[in-house]
């Protein structure tokens, strides 16, 4: 197969022998080619023939051979994660060992999961800034809004003991309820540096306003968290195949804002 241009066109060009002469396996043993004497002789005489499987089909990326391998993960045995580090680790170190020109990539869902990682990534840095602005423009500090953000690790930390609790692992789902729960678990903090702050405008002392700030604020905070908690627990024992997609976020948004919750009223 060759081909050809004509007016600037790309012409594909196929030459074959008759489906006669090209049925059986001998027929190209019997193929007649020229020497360099230009002596016609068959091709079994100039030339030895290996039969063995081949691939039905070739792909190549950029000059080089692409082989794709595929398979299903069984969820109940094992995850995406941990079969990309064995591989990683063990497998294919030592074909990498064997044939060092080998190059390697995961795609498919793996890939996908990667571009939503760096949007998630962005779009978490892009929250923090906003309600970070948001506070010091309520409180017209610089400070204090780092003091009400700092329940947001406390929830991350209650989100990942939750799936641990729970027993799932850690997805995309998981992420995008823990960049959620960044919004809501500032809530509680919030509510006692606001009622601290008044105390202070009315001459109490900073030490006395914050140890006396927990007792008329504990049943607010204590009923936030408990309406947030108990309103996400019907999904959270859903059994139904539509319902358990979002689980893993139902959980990251119960468990750290029940974390979170205690850690700020101690």
């Amino acid at each position: 197969m060759f081909k050809l241009l004509r007016d600037g066109d790309e012409v594909s060009v196929k030459l074959r022998l008759p489906f006669d002469e090209r049925r059986y396996l001998r027929d190209l043993e019997d193929l007649v080619i020229l020497s360099p004497t230009g002596e016609p002789l068959p091709m079994r005489e100039v030339a030895e023939l290996k039969y063995r499987q081949s691939y039905s089909a070739i792909r190549r990326i950029d000059g080089r051979r692409r082989v794709s391998v595929r398979a299903m993960v069984d969820s109940e045995v094992t995850n995406t994660g941990q079969i990309q580090t064995s591989l990683k680790e063990e497998l294919l170190v030592q074909i990498k060992k064997q044939n060092p020109q080998l190059q390697y990539s995961f795609e498919g869902s793996h890939r996908a999961q990667t571009n939503t990682m760096q949007g998630v990534q962005q779009g978490g840095v892009v929250a923090l800034l906003l309600i970070y602005s948001l506070l010091a423009l309520q409180f017209r500090s610089y400070f204090q809004p780092i003091i009400i953000m700092t329940a947001i690790p406390f929830g991350m930390a209650g989100a990942l003991l939750g799936h641990l609790i729970m027993g799932y692992n850690l997805s995309i789902i998981s992420i995008l309820g823990i960049v959620a729960l960044s919004g809501i678990v500032v809530n509680d903090s919030l509510i006692l540096v606001d009622f601290i702050n008044r105390s202070r405008d009315k001459g109490i002392p900073i030490i006395v306003a914050i140890i006396e700030s927990g007792v008329p604020r504990f049943r607010p905070i204590i009923l936030t968290t408990l309406t947030t908690y108990f309103g996400l627990l019907p999904m959270l024992f859903e059994q139904s195949l539509q319902a358990r997609f979002l689980i893993p976020m139902a959980i990251s948004l119960a468990f750290g804002v029940m974390f979170s919750t205690f850690v700020i009223l101690i």
